[in-house]
């Protein structure tokens, strides 16, 4: 998927940010604590003042965001969303393998959690080849091996 790419985000993504966040995960964040719209929006400002965000752009389209972190032992990814209108077209593949190849070429390997009421999720990580290595009360650990 040649017109695949990541930008830094600005100041001027943080709204974007949020609503996708909002769109793709909402559902299941009602589902584990109850959406509040308040504390969401906090949490949100603490995480883009501080994390590594990407937009993930299919030909100059915002289709998602992508939040990393270069730690120690592998990449983690602490968020990776594509809005629902852009989902099941092979964009988050696509972007997956782009972060698993540079990741591998590193000899990392790439961490991530999914909500356990995420089914959806946890499927689409499992065909990418990423193990259940743990879990939380609400989470389930992934990785994928260089």
């Amino acid at each position: 998927m040649e017109d695949l790419k990541l930008r830094k985000v600005t100041a001027s993504d943080s709204e974007f940010a949020f609503r996708v966040k909002k769109e793709t995960l909402g559902k299941y964040i009602d589902q584990v604590w109850g959406w509040d719209e308040t504390e969401q929006r906090k949490l949100h400002e603490r995480r883009f003042a501080t994390q590594e965000f990407s937009v993930i752009q299919l030909a100059d389209t915002d289709v998602g965001i992508l939040t990393t972190a270069h730690e120690h032992d592998g990449l983690r990814i602490n968020q990776f969303l594509i809005l629902p209108d852009h989902q099941r077209q092979g964009i988050g593949r696509a972007c997956m393998e782009q972060i698993m190849s540079e990741a591998a070429a590193s000899k990392y390997p790439v961490k991530l959690r999914v909500l356990k009421v995420n089914h959806q999720a946890l499927a689409f990580f499992e065909r990418l080849g990423f193990k259940r290595i743990g879990e939380t009360d609400t989470h389930v650990r992934m990785e994928k091996l260089p």
